[in-house]
Formats: structure tokens, C-alpha cells, sequence
């Protein structure tokens, strides 16, 4: 195997270009790399975007214009940890943009249909916890949020 790790395909019907600039705009050390088209006679008309490698966040990725055969489900997300509600607003903010779908528990779909889990590093924290009435507290809590919500959060994990 090689040196360079995994690479993970996403499979688009038309819009690889675009969701590439996309995800590559929202996160720090990203960028897009390598445009390929469709030669003459393919499936496709000659020119067309069949793939486009690019970076989010520090992650390969290779954006595949595949048709509409397939398409993104919940059975495969993205996590985003975020340091403070201020990062969680703006990932749920951004990652809804457009047609995006607001999900249960931090869960979400981007315009594109891909599932992204926007969690605050600290709700990880608290799950941790070896005293499992917080845990429980902070549980319910999170299940009755779509956006989550550190704030509110703290107060159930606190008994408040």
C-alpha cells in the first residue's frame, strides 16, 4: 500500500466541481488539485468534469461526477469537533446553506445530500464521564436539539 493513506470518493450526479470549491472554501488547509475531463467518446460529452481531487481540512478527497445512480445516505457522515458554539454555528450555518436539512443531534445534510455530524469537542467530554447520571442528562438533552447547543448542554450535564 502506499504511502499517502486513504483517499475517500464522493460520487456526485454533475456537481463534483462545485462541491469540491465548496468544502474546500469552508475549511482551513484545503485546496483543489488535479481537474480531470471527459475524452471523446465517453458517457459523457468530451470536456465534461469527471473527477476533481481536492483537500478539506487536511483529508484526501476525489470528487467523482458518477451519475445518478448513487447517492449520499446517513450510513456515512463527516464529523466536525468544534472548540465552542461559535464554531458550531458557523459549520451548521454554512452546511445547511442552500438546501442543506437540518437533522436531530448535531446531524445535518449539505446541499449535496452528504451527512455531517457538528459535535462540540466538549459534548464528547462530558459522555466520558464516569458518572453516568450526567452522561444521561447530557444524552436527553442533545436528543431534543437539532443544532446543538454547548450552553444548554452544560446546564443538563450539571443538573440544572
Amino acid at each position: 500500500m502506499g504511502t499517502d493513506g486513504f483517499t475517500t470518493c464522493l460520487w456526485f450526479d454533475g456537481r463534483a466541481e462545485e462541491a469540491a470549491r465548496f468544502y474546500v472554501s469552508l475549511f482551513e488547509n484545503s485546496g483543489i488539485g488535479a481537474v480531470t475531463r471527459c475524452p471523446e467518446g465517453a458517457h459523457k460529452p468530451a470536456g465534461t468534469v469527471l473527477t476533481v481531487d481536492f483537500t478539506a481540512n487536511g483529508q484526501k478527497f476525489v470528487a467523482l461526477n458518477g451519475g445518478p445512480e448513487f447517492t449520499f445516505n446517513e450510513a456515512v457522515s463527516f464529523q466536525i469537533p468544534c472548540e465552542s458554539q461559535e464554531e458550531v454555528d458557523h459549520y451548521w450555518a454554512a452546511l445547511t446553506e442552500g438546501g442543506g436539512e437540518e437533522g436531530p443531534c448535531g446531524w445535518l445534510k449539505d446541499r449535496f445530500g452528504l451527512s455531517w455530524q457538528v459535535v462540540p469537542v466538549r459534548l464528547e467530554q462530558m459522555f466520558r464521564d464516569p458518572d453516568t447520571a450526567k452522561v444521561a442528562r447530557a444524552n436527553q438533552a442533545m436528543m431534543s436539539m437539532r443544532k446543538l447547543d454547548i450552553a444548554a448542554l452544560e446546564k443538563a450535564y450539571a443538573g440544572e
